[in-house]
């Protein structure tokens, strides 16, 4: 995948660094020619001195021919920029961004793209971290308002039907491994002893599966 990243920050460099490792094409993008340090040496992917929203930055980065561009600089103004010219005169299939003020998320949403807010998602980090240690969130999304979460099945509930721990628009099974095998659960499909279960919630209702499955975490 070929991937374009706007800002080679503390963050846009780690995830280039990660994406690199497991293969990706990556285009890095900075306004800083000094900001390539942050990079290791022997660093596979390309960086681009330059303007991340200037037309001929990015075609240069090969955005003509991008799988997806992420806006990660420290400018909201910048990241919109950017962002939305991938998406529209590009047309990049996956565009992300950066949020650095909480407050400019339905510029974002209107616009159909993705953001990522760093301060919300660190509240939401540290409060699931501290008040729901045992479920382990596999991938958030939107601004973390729905994740996904996997966790041992506790013995109370062997026998029940996994369709049973659904909650409408709250929590919902979306897989259960069984014996290292991964399976979507049918509707008569019984849970068993050792099954691992991967559930999709909304953050606000994590309390609420805690609760399926607090008597026997011992919490």
């Amino acid at each position: 995948m070929r991937v374009i990243i706007v800002g080679c920050g503390r963050v846009g460099a780690a995830l280039a660094i990660q994406l690199a490792a497991e293969g990706h094409d990556v285009r890095l993008v900075d306004r800083q020619s000094t900001a390539r340090r942050r990079l290791p040496p022997g660093f596979p992917g390309a960086f681009h001195a330059g303007n991340g929203f200037s037309r001929p930055v990015l075609e240069a980065a090969g955005v003509d021919h991008a799988d997806a561009l992420v806006a990660v600089t420290s400018g909201d103004n910048g990241n919109i920029v950017s962002a939305r010219t991938a998406k529209e005169t590009y047309r990049v299939p996956i565009v992300l961004a950066r949020i650095n003020d909480p407050r400019r998320a339905d510029i974002y949403r209107d616009l159909g793209i993705p953001a990522i807010s760093s301060v919300r998602w660190a509240v939401d980090r540290m409060h699931q971290m501290l008040l729901h240690r045992h479920l382990a969130t596999e991938l958030s999304f939107g601004s973390g308002e729905t994740v996904v979460v996997r966790s041992p099945l506790p013995a109370h509930l062997t026998g029940r039907r996994l369709t049973d721990l659904d909650v409408e628009g709250e929590i919902r099974v979306v897989e259960v491994t069984r014996a290292g095998r991964s399976m979507l659960p049918g509707h008569g499909v019984l849970a068993e002893p050792g099954d691992l279960v991967t559930f999709a919630v909304a953050a606000t209702a994590l309390s609420r599966l805690r609760g399926f499955l607090d008597k026997e975490l011992g919490t």
